[in-house]
């Protein structure tokens, strides 16, 4: 199996290479969010963009080719059904709304499940030149300003009184949701908003220590759990499980994770 992943890690970086020039040739040349398509069927705006199928196209035409037992799940272009016990999940691009803002924190997301379990995943984000990965047991960041694949660790010391909680709206939060995260935020050192898939990846870096979101789905988090848990964080659902959508909570190490869930409940 081993073999099998570092056959796995190197396709995914070769697949997002790729992509991610889709996405940064067509990053900053939209014509607004009057000319973005809605896909909310009447329910609060959720656009998607012509390059977002452009990505999502181009890594399945070579998952297809190199992989073609293996399924493949996307934001934009469903489900294809493998005979192999690997699927790929695809977020062409993570943070569409700052993407159509022109701000350079989203990116392009890859994860690979077996048996329903993810083992890695990627985050590319070609503007800024970072891919971070990650397999569960350890996480990189590749900068190719600094030409050099850099081992990343999350905050084991982060303690809840001087934690740095990210999410990326406040507006995610409705209900009973939104008064889980204001209990939270009342506990933490400081609370920043904006960062989509980076938050997730900041936290691996050692530089953010809480990320709590909800409704979310699938492809956003997903391929976002090999890299948070290799470089030693947590990251689950309010029941401690593998997040695969709803509300989610990462943190950098095993008891800040313990903390944030008790300040949570209130």
């Amino acid at each position: 199996m081993e073999q099998a992943l570092d056959e796995y890690r190197a396709f995914g970086h070769e697949a997002l290479a790729q992509a991610g020039r889709i996405a940064a040739e067509g990053f900053r040349r939209t014509g607004g969010v009057a000319d973005v398509a809605d896909k909310s069927d009447g329910g609060a705006f959720d656009p998607v963009t012509e390059t977002d199928r452009r990505v999502e196209a181009a890594i399945r035409e070579r998952i297809a080719a190199r992989f073609p037992e293996h399924g493949i799940y996307g934001e934009e272009l469903g489900d294809t059904s493998g005979t192999a016990p690997w699927r790929w999940i695809v977020d062409p691009i993570d943070g569409t709304r700052a993407y159509i803002a022109g701000l350079p924190v989203w990116g392009c997301l890859l994860g690979l499940l077996r048996d329903g379990e993810p083992v890695l995943g990627w985050m590319h984000q070609p503007v800024v030149g970072e891919t971070f990965c990650g397999d569960g047991r350890e996480a990189w960041v590749f900068s190719t300003a600094a030409t050099a694949t850099k081992t990343i660790r999350a905050r084991d010391s982060a303690v809840l009184a001087d934690a740095l909680l990210a999410c990326t709206h406040p507006a995610m939060f409705t209900g009973q949701a939104r008064e889980r995260f204001e209990n939270l935020a009342a506990h933490v050192r400081m609370t920043r908003f904006g960062g989509d898939c980076y938050n997730y990846c900041l936290l691996a870096h050692g530089l953010i220590d809480l990320v709590v979101e909800d409704d979310l789905r699938a492809h956003d988090i997903l391929p976002l759990v090999p890299i948070v848990r290799g470089a030693g964080g947590v990251i689950s659902d309010l029941a401690g499980e593998t997040p695969r959508g709803g509300m989610v909570v990462a943190a950098a190490n095993a008891a800040l994770h313990a903390e944030a869930l008790r300040a949570m409940r209130g």
